[in-house]
């Protein structure tokens, strides 16, 4: 479980080299589900070339949009696997080249989990994600990294959500965390959102972090059947 520490960083863990591409493809609107039947259909021939953390449609927060996160060893790791890709005529073929037409554009970002927090899984498969995205005041994690853990683990204690990972960008829109929850359904989501913006302790610890935000947004999350996190 993701929980404030005696480390008061919030930034990337740079004694790790590990970190995380967050890939977005926006989706043309006549073409989502030939895009979804042809990623569920040839989404393994990428997998083998590097780990995917996850893979998801958007329900919620934004319209015929794909999500998919891969994780990476270090910048020459993912150089090798780049390579590898571009030279793999199989998924060039049956999946790169069908699926260009298909999409409006693309846009991807480099992150690190915060020291912190490592990525967790939900108890059991089924239910949804949410993805919320935080656009902080320039200063990085030395300005507003402890209010904003504060916050984070005042929404994870009162139980009703679990915290999947927590991403701060390295390449891309600096300042700006990404935060990966999980519930059983949108329902009992609304539920205890509901119920932690009446707790104190929440209140509380929203309100200090505020102070040093900018902009937010959240998306509710489908994970496709192949997804590991799903």
């Amino acid at each position: 479980m993701c929980q404030v520490h005696a480390s008061l960083a919030t930034g990337p863990r740079q004694n790790d080299g590990t970190f995380y591409e967050i890939r977005t493809y926006d989706v043309k609107p006549s073409k989502m589900k030939e895009f979804v039947e042809l990623v569920n259909k040839h989404i393994h021939l990428r997998a083998a070339h590097s780990e995917m953390v996850g893979f998801w449609t958007v329900e919620f927060g934004g319209m015929n949009k794909a999500i998919h996160i891969w994780k990476f060893d270090n910048f020459a790791h993912r150089a090798e696997v780049r390579k590898a890709v571009a030279n793999d005529k199989e998924w060039q073929g049956k999946f790169l080249s069908p699926v260009l037409p298909f999409l409006n554009k693309q846009h991807n970002e480099i992150v690190y989990l915060v020291p912190w927090c490592e990525i967790e899984k939900p108890s059991k498969e089924g239910g949804v994600y949410e993805m919320v995205t935080f656009q902080m005041k320039p200063g990085g994690p030395a300005l507003w990294g402890q209010p904003f853990r504060a916050a984070i683990n005042a929404h994870l204690n009162t139980g009703y959500t679990k915290l999947i990972g927590v991403f701060h960008t390295e390449y891309g829109l600096l300042n700006r965390v990404h935060v990966l929850w999980w519930n059983e359904n949108p329902d009992s989501r609304a539920a205890g959102r509901h119920y932690a913006h009446e707790d104190a302790r929440v209140v509380a610890a929203v309100r200090e972090s505020v102070r040093f935000l900018e902009s937010q947004q959240n998306m509710l999350l489908i994970p496709m059947p192949f997804s590991p996190l799903k």
